[in-house]
Protein backbone atom coordinates (compact mmCIF):
# COMPACT_ATOMS: atom_id res chain seq x y z
CA UNK A 1 0.00 0.00 0.00
CA UNK A 2 1.40 3.38 -0.66
CA UNK A 3 2.90 5.56 1.80
CA UNK A 4 1.19 8.58 -0.03
CA UNK A 5 -2.24 7.82 1.57
CA UNK A 6 -1.13 8.16 4.70
CA UNK A 7 0.44 11.64 4.00
CA UNK A 8 -1.34 14.61 6.02
CA UNK A 9 -2.07 17.63 3.72
CA UNK A 10 0.42 21.01 4.81
CA UNK A 11 -2.95 22.40 5.75
CA UNK A 12 -4.31 19.70 8.64
CA UNK A 13 -0.29 19.52 9.92
CA UNK A 14 -0.64 23.46 10.62
CA UNK A 15 -4.25 23.06 11.85
CA UNK A 16 -2.88 20.19 14.55
CA UNK A 17 0.13 22.37 15.68
CA UNK A 18 -2.05 25.40 16.02
CA UNK A 19 -4.18 22.94 18.49
CA UNK A 20 -1.36 21.54 20.26
CA UNK A 21 0.17 24.83 21.08
CA UNK A 22 -3.26 26.05 22.61
CA UNK A 23 -3.10 23.07 24.83
CA UNK A 24 0.25 23.57 25.78
CA UNK A 25 -0.85 26.88 26.80
CA UNK A 26 -3.79 25.49 28.99
CA UNK A 27 -1.38 23.11 30.68
CA UNK A 28 0.94 25.76 31.40
CA UNK A 29 -1.83 27.41 33.14
CA UNK A 30 -4.10 25.05 34.60
CA UNK A 31 -1.80 22.17 35.46
CA UNK A 32 -1.68 23.54 39.11
CA UNK A 33 -5.71 24.28 39.32
CA UNK A 34 -7.29 23.18 41.79
CA UNK A 35 -9.91 20.40 42.06
CA UNK A 36 -12.82 22.40 42.05
CA UNK A 37 -13.35 25.10 38.75
CA UNK A 38 -15.09 27.34 40.89
CA UNK A 39 -12.61 27.05 44.17
CA UNK A 40 -12.38 30.28 45.87
CA UNK A 41 -8.77 31.83 46.76
CA UNK A 42 -7.63 30.50 50.51
CA UNK A 43 -7.24 32.93 53.33
CA UNK A 44 -4.12 31.52 53.44
CA UNK A 45 -2.42 34.43 51.52
CA UNK A 46 -1.82 36.17 55.11
CA UNK A 47 1.57 36.50 53.74
CA UNK A 48 0.79 39.30 51.73
CA UNK A 49 1.14 42.87 54.09
CA UNK A 50 -2.27 45.19 55.01
CA UNK A 51 -0.29 48.19 55.80
CA UNK A 52 -1.78 51.28 53.95
CA UNK A 53 -4.68 49.24 53.51
CA UNK A 54 -8.40 51.05 54.11
CA UNK A 55 -11.62 48.63 54.53
CA UNK A 56 -11.25 47.28 58.32
CA UNK A 57 -12.60 44.23 59.34
CA UNK A 58 -16.24 45.60 60.50
CA UNK A 59 -16.42 47.00 55.95
CA UNK A 60 -15.09 43.44 55.22
CA UNK A 61 -17.51 41.85 57.03
CA UNK A 62 -20.64 43.42 55.76
CA UNK A 63 -19.19 42.58 52.72
CA UNK A 64 -18.94 38.73 52.95
CA UNK A 65 -22.65 37.82 52.89
CA UNK A 66 -23.03 39.37 49.69
CA UNK A 67 -20.98 36.51 47.92
CA UNK A 68 -23.89 34.28 47.71
CA UNK A 69 -25.70 32.77 44.92
CA UNK A 70 -23.92 33.52 41.64
CA UNK A 71 -20.88 35.30 42.98
CA UNK A 72 -20.77 32.84 46.25
CA UNK A 73 -17.34 31.36 45.43
CA UNK A 74 -15.87 35.17 46.09
CA UNK A 75 -13.77 34.52 49.31
CA UNK A 76 -13.99 38.01 51.04
CA UNK A 77 -10.84 38.61 52.96
CA UNK A 78 -10.71 38.91 56.74
CA UNK A 79 -8.69 41.34 56.33
CA UNK A 80 -7.57 43.92 52.90
CA UNK A 81 -3.94 42.72 51.62
CA UNK A 82 -1.78 44.62 49.73
CA UNK A 83 -1.19 43.07 46.24
CA UNK A 84 2.28 42.65 44.71
CA UNK A 85 2.88 45.29 41.54
CA UNK A 86 0.37 43.91 38.35
CA UNK A 87 1.64 45.05 35.18
CA UNK A 88 0.19 45.23 31.52
CA UNK A 89 -0.60 47.43 28.91
CA UNK A 90 -3.15 49.55 27.68
CA UNK A 91 -5.25 49.47 24.53
CA UNK A 92 -2.48 51.72 23.02
CA UNK A 93 0.68 49.43 24.34
CA UNK A 94 1.63 51.41 27.20
CA UNK A 95 2.65 49.84 30.02
CA UNK A 96 0.35 50.09 32.79
CA UNK A 97 -0.50 49.26 36.58
CA UNK A 98 -2.89 49.27 39.32
CA UNK A 99 -1.64 52.49 40.46
CA UNK A 100 -3.61 54.29 37.26
CA UNK A 101 -6.81 53.37 38.55
CA UNK A 102 -6.61 54.83 41.76
CA UNK A 103 -9.61 55.60 43.63
CA UNK A 104 -11.87 53.45 41.99
CA UNK A 105 -12.41 50.25 43.02
CA UNK A 106 -12.15 47.63 40.91
CA UNK A 107 -13.49 44.30 39.81
CA UNK A 108 -10.36 42.59 38.05
CA UNK A 109 -10.75 39.72 35.61
CA UNK A 110 -8.26 38.00 33.81
CA UNK A 111 -9.27 36.07 30.59
CA UNK A 112 -7.81 34.33 27.12
CA UNK A 113 -9.63 33.79 24.18
CA UNK A 114 -9.11 30.10 24.50
CA UNK A 115 -10.53 29.95 27.51
CA UNK A 116 -14.10 28.67 27.01
CA UNK A 117 -15.65 30.02 30.47
CA UNK A 118 -14.13 33.30 30.02
CA UNK A 119 -15.73 33.86 26.62
CA UNK A 120 -19.23 33.69 28.21
CA UNK A 121 -18.88 35.61 30.80
CA UNK A 122 -17.29 38.70 28.96
CA UNK A 123 -20.59 40.10 27.97
CA UNK A 124 -21.83 39.98 31.11
CA UNK A 125 -18.83 41.81 32.74
CA UNK A 126 -19.94 44.36 30.29
CA UNK A 127 -23.22 44.66 30.89
CA UNK A 128 -22.06 44.88 34.64
CA UNK A 129 -19.17 47.92 33.61
CA UNK A 130 -22.84 49.76 31.62
CA UNK A 131 -24.37 49.18 34.85
CA UNK A 132 -22.38 49.82 37.62
CA UNK A 133 -19.34 51.97 36.21
CA UNK A 134 -18.71 54.92 36.94
CA UNK A 135 -16.11 57.00 38.70
CA UNK A 136 -15.83 54.80 41.89
CA UNK A 137 -15.95 51.34 39.98
CA UNK A 138 -14.41 49.86 37.18
CA UNK A 139 -14.04 46.22 35.50
CA UNK A 140 -10.87 45.74 34.48
CA UNK A 141 -10.57 43.03 32.27
CA UNK A 142 -6.75 41.98 31.61
CA UNK A 143 -5.89 39.32 28.77
CA UNK A 144 -3.47 37.10 28.71
CA UNK A 145 -3.34 35.91 25.27
CA UNK A 146 0.52 35.22 23.97
CA UNK A 147 1.40 37.08 20.86
CA UNK A 148 -0.38 40.23 19.56
CA UNK A 149 -3.78 41.81 20.29
CA UNK A 150 -5.16 40.35 16.47
CA UNK A 151 -7.24 37.47 18.86
CA UNK A 152 -8.73 38.94 21.63
CA UNK A 153 -9.43 42.67 19.66
CA UNK A 154 -11.71 40.11 17.00
CA UNK A 155 -13.45 38.60 20.00
CA UNK A 156 -14.66 41.67 21.22
CA UNK A 157 -15.53 42.77 18.29
CA UNK A 158 -17.12 39.57 17.18
CA UNK A 159 -19.88 39.50 20.11
CA UNK A 160 -19.68 43.43 20.41
CA UNK A 161 -18.12 44.38 23.76
CA UNK A 162 -16.67 47.79 23.54
CA UNK A 163 -16.71 49.23 27.10
CA UNK A 164 -14.28 47.17 28.90
CA UNK A 165 -11.19 48.40 26.85
CA UNK A 166 -8.62 46.20 26.12
CA UNK A 167 -6.18 45.59 28.65
CA UNK A 168 -3.52 42.83 28.19
CA UNK A 169 0.03 40.95 29.49
CA UNK A 170 1.50 38.89 26.86
CA UNK A 171 3.40 37.82 29.25
CA UNK A 172 1.16 36.17 31.14
CA UNK A 173 2.92 37.45 34.16
CA UNK A 174 0.05 38.70 36.13
CA UNK A 175 -1.01 35.28 36.33
CA UNK A 176 2.30 33.51 37.09
CA UNK A 177 2.07 36.29 39.94
CA UNK A 178 -1.01 35.85 41.28
CA UNK A 179 -0.63 32.07 41.03
CA UNK A 180 2.63 32.49 43.47
CA UNK A 181 0.68 34.28 46.01
CA UNK A 182 -2.01 31.37 45.81
CA UNK A 183 -4.63 33.81 44.57
CA UNK A 184 -4.39 32.44 41.14
CA UNK A 185 -5.21 28.47 40.13
CA UNK A 186 -6.76 28.40 36.40
CA UNK A 187 -9.15 31.02 34.24
CA UNK A 188 -10.72 33.22 34.99
CA UNK A 189 -9.67 34.76 37.92
CA UNK A 190 -11.50 37.55 39.62
CA UNK A 191 -10.19 39.84 42.30
CA UNK A 192 -12.21 42.49 43.98
CA UNK A 193 -9.62 45.44 44.72
CA UNK A 194 -10.62 48.44 47.10
CA UNK A 195 -10.10 51.78 46.13
CA UNK A 196 -6.74 51.97 47.49
CA UNK A 197 -5.79 48.99 45.35
CA UNK A 198 -6.11 46.43 48.34
CA UNK A 199 -7.39 43.23 47.79
CA UNK A 200 -10.34 42.73 49.39
CA UNK A 201 -11.25 39.14 47.71
CA UNK A 202 -10.68 36.71 45.18
CA UNK A 203 -12.20 33.71 42.86
CA UNK A 204 -11.30 31.04 40.56
CA UNK A 205 -13.82 30.05 37.81
CA UNK A 206 -16.43 31.82 36.05
CA UNK A 207 -19.70 33.67 37.44
CA UNK A 208 -22.94 35.25 36.27
CA UNK A 209 -21.40 38.91 36.62
CA UNK A 210 -25.04 40.26 35.96
CA UNK A 211 -27.12 38.83 38.32
CA UNK A 212 -28.45 40.16 41.01
CA UNK A 213 -26.05 38.94 43.30
CA UNK A 214 -23.38 39.81 41.44
CA UNK A 215 -24.72 43.72 41.34
CA UNK A 216 -25.16 43.67 45.31
CA UNK A 217 -21.99 42.57 45.72
CA UNK A 218 -20.53 45.10 43.63
CA UNK A 219 -22.50 47.90 45.06
CA UNK A 220 -21.13 46.63 48.48
CA UNK A 221 -17.69 46.97 47.37
CA UNK A 222 -18.52 50.34 46.46
CA UNK A 223 -19.96 51.15 49.31
CA UNK A 224 -15.92 50.30 51.36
Amino acid sequence: MSQSRYRLSTGTLVAIAIVMGAAVGAVGIYGKSASSGNAPAPESVAALPSQGCQADAAALAALKPLARGEVAAMAVRQAPAQLPVLSFTDADGAEIGLKDFDGQALLINLWATWCAPCREEMPALAQLQSELGDDGFKVLAINIDAGDDTKPKAFLDEIGVSNLGLYRDATIGVFNTLKREGLAFGLPVTLMVGRDGCLLGAMNGPAEWASDDAKALVSGLKAI
